[in-house]
């Protein structure tokens, strides 16, 4: 069990990759906390599925860019579980695909608050708790490649939120491991409301491994960076596209 005894918070785990990492993660012995906003039928069902496999886990419904939900997350986790060791920060999204001469401040606003300021809220209180362990970010392949039309102001959140990975790997280190994926097309609801069809059916053809990614890609990829496996990595943004951006 490779984070047996280990608690993970998993923010945006109520649906798709979020709720792929927080089983993944409580296969391999982690406690398990769950913070979802809207999604709670999908939290629940992803909590009955860790405890139906002999896991724990509770789910905590909040706003991450409201400090009393950020604070409530974190003393929710530790009433239940007692530590904090390792921090997935997944929960984000683009919220509508706007040009830049269409967008008002507000939506840019909006955007940077959810993808960049959640990460930013979250990390400086779990860091508060943490005395070794990891950090996984959630950032984008939209942070290399600038995204598609309309997403702007989604890829420059992701691009921070690589940025903001380099840098606090060398803040907090050793003790501490700070890394990110970069997903490219997995198949989420994210897809499904932002990406046409033969958008998804196109990159599944020009792809060197032909398919679209599934979530346990990424679970797989966030317990690797989770766990001692990756003792020597930190600072990286890891592509996850199956091929269609070389970095």
């Amino acid at each position: 069990m490779k984070l047996d005894g280990k608690t993970a918070i998993v923010t945006g785990g109520g649906r798709d990759i979020g709720s792929a990492v927080a089983i993944k993660l409580a296969s391999e012995g982690a406690n398990v906390a769950i913070n979802y906003f809207a999604s709670s039928e999908g939290a629940d069902a992803t909590v009955a599925k860790i405890e139906e496999a002999g896991g724990k886990a509770i789910a905590v419904q909040g706003d991450l860019n409201n400090q009393a939900d950020v604070d409530t997350l974190i003393s929710r986790t530790l009433d239940a579980f007692g530590s904090i060791d390792v921090l997935v920060n997944n929960a984000g999204g683009l919220i509508a695909r706007k040009k830049i001469v269409e967008m008002e401040l507000e939506h840019w606003n909006a955007v940077m608050t959810l993808n960049l300021t959640s990460t930013f809220m979250m990390t400086k209180a779990c860091l508060a708790h943490m005395k070794t362990g990891a950090i996984v970010n959630l950032a984008s392949q939209a942070g290399r490649d600038g995204g598609g039309p309309g997403a702007v102001a989604y890829a420059a959140s992701k691009g921070a939120v690589m940025t903001m990975t380099r840098g606090l790997a060398k803040e907090v280190g050793p003790e501490i491991r700070v890394n990110a994926i970069c997903p490219g097309m997995i198949d989420t609801d994210f897809h499904n409301i932002h990406t046409p069809d033969a958008g998804r059916r196109g990159f599944e053809a020009n792809a060197p491994l032909k398919r679209q990614g599934h979530v346990e890609d990424a679970a797989n990829l966030v317990l690797f960076l989770a766990c001692e496996d990756s003792a020597f990595i930190t600072g990286t943004n890891i592509d996850l596209n199956g091929g269609m951006l070389f970095s």
